[in-house]
Parts: structure tokens; C-alpha cells; sequence
């Protein structure tokens, strides 16, 4: 996960095409969700290890499966993100009887119509601010229960066709439970810097949600 700053005197070598927006958005997504397994102290410490990215330390994670399920699962978002396909890129942990009990969401918007050159540095330099804010978002969180477990879950805004893209036969349709009610919405960060939006927020299940 180490990232080198490898910035030309001129800065032409840090424009951004969409593809590049994208590439920067999936190792930001990574190393996200690698922070939100850790504040949520589902694995023990040593399962995870310090590294550099965008000039600050976080983690990645040391157990092959586990780093490998969070490293394919986002690297195979990078084409639909590209294409502005995905709405939302969602950590959903589970209580024993696989119910939702907290979501992390990252809302995605990608403004494939932006026309201006982008340097590579400023998007970071946004992106970044989420990995000092993402620490302070621990009280707004809930103790999870015993026994349970997490996945990622990607929401597009239309289904990529498996016979058309080699990319979309890694996705399968989800059958997580939903909740009945609305949830309630916590936000923890966002920011707009085009041609790149992101929000993070937390979903808990709503106060008139039936108990499990």
C-alpha cells in the first residue's frame, strides 16, 4: 500500500484522465475500508500492519485472504466506476442471524463531463482529509454483537450485463436483508473536488425497526 509522490516540476505528469480519477478513488476506497475493519476491532491487532499512503500511516491488512477479499472486491469496481456505474460502496456488518446492524456508506459521484485537467495532488489532498476524520467517527458507532460478520456490497446505478464485460462476472446479485424502515443517518465526511464527489456516512436500523 506505500504510494510514492512522484510529482513533475511542471505538474503535467499528474493530470488526471477518468481512468486515473478512478484508479485514485479505488486505493482511496481501499485503505478506507481497511480503516473502518480496524476502528471497528473486528480482527485482532496484529491481523493488521502500518503503512504510508497519501503522507499519513494506516493500515493494511497482514492475512493474505483477508487483504486479498478487500483488494478484489474494490480493484473490480474500477471499470464501472470509471463508466460512472456505481452509486454507492457500502461495509455492512452483521449480527449471528446475518440482519444489517451498521452500515458504513461511501456515495460515489463521478462527473464524466468535466472537461478541466485535474492534478493528481488536489484529489488527494481532499480524499485525504477522511483518513484523519475517520478515527473521531468511533462514539458515533454501535458495540457489534458477538459472532459477527462483514462484507462489501457495491450499488450501481444500472446492472452491468455479465455477457458483455468479463469485469461484471466477479458481481452477483446481493441477498442481504434489508431493513424495513429507513435508517438512520449519521454523516462522517464528504467532499466535492471535480470530478469527484464522495460521501461517508454511518446507517443504523431506524428507531421503529422490528427487532430480530
Amino acid at each position: 500500500m506505500d504510494r510514492k509522490d512522484n510529482q513533475s516540476p511542471q505538474g503535467f505528469n499528474d493530470l488526471l484522465t477518468s481512468g486515473e480519477t478512478a484508479r485514485i478513488l479505488v486505493e482511496f476506497l481501499e485503505v478506507a475500508i481497511t480503516s473502518i475493519v480496524l476502528l471497528k476491532g473486528i480482527y485482532p491487532p496484529g491481523a493488521l500492519e502500518r503503512r504510508k499512503y497519501m503522507n499519513l500511516v494506516v493500515h493494511s491488512a497482514r492475512h493474505p485472504e483477508l487483504r486479498d477479499y478487500i483488494h478484489s472486491a474494490v480493484s473490480g469496481l474500477h471499470p464501472f466506476i470509471q463508466k460512472g456505474l456505481v452509486e454507492r460502496v457500502a461495509v455492512i456488518f452483521f449480527n449471528s442471524d446475518s440482519i444489517p446492524v451498521e452500515r458504513f456508506m461511501f456515495k460515489l459521484t463521478v462527473n464524466l463531463s468535466y472537461g478541466s485537467r485535474v492534478e493528481e495532488a488536489d484529489l488527494e489532498f481532499s480524499l485525504r482529509s477522511f483518513f484523519i476524520k475517520l478515527p473521531f467517527s468511533e462514539s458515533l458507532t454501535r458495540v457489534l454483537p458477538q459472532d459477527c460478520r462483514w462484507e462489501i456490497t457495491a450499488y450501481f446505478r444500472s446492472l452491468p450485463q455479465a455477457c458483455t464485460s468479463k469485469d461484471a462476472e466477479l458481481w452477483i446479485p446481493t441477498d442481504t436483508q434489508q431493513w424495513q424502515q429507513p435508517p438512520l443517518i449519521t454523516p462522517i465526511k464528504s467532499m466535492r473536488s471535480e470530478p469527484l464527489s464522495v460521501q461517508l456516512y454511518l446507517e443504523h436500523p431506524g428507531l421503529s425497526e422490528p427487532k430480530a
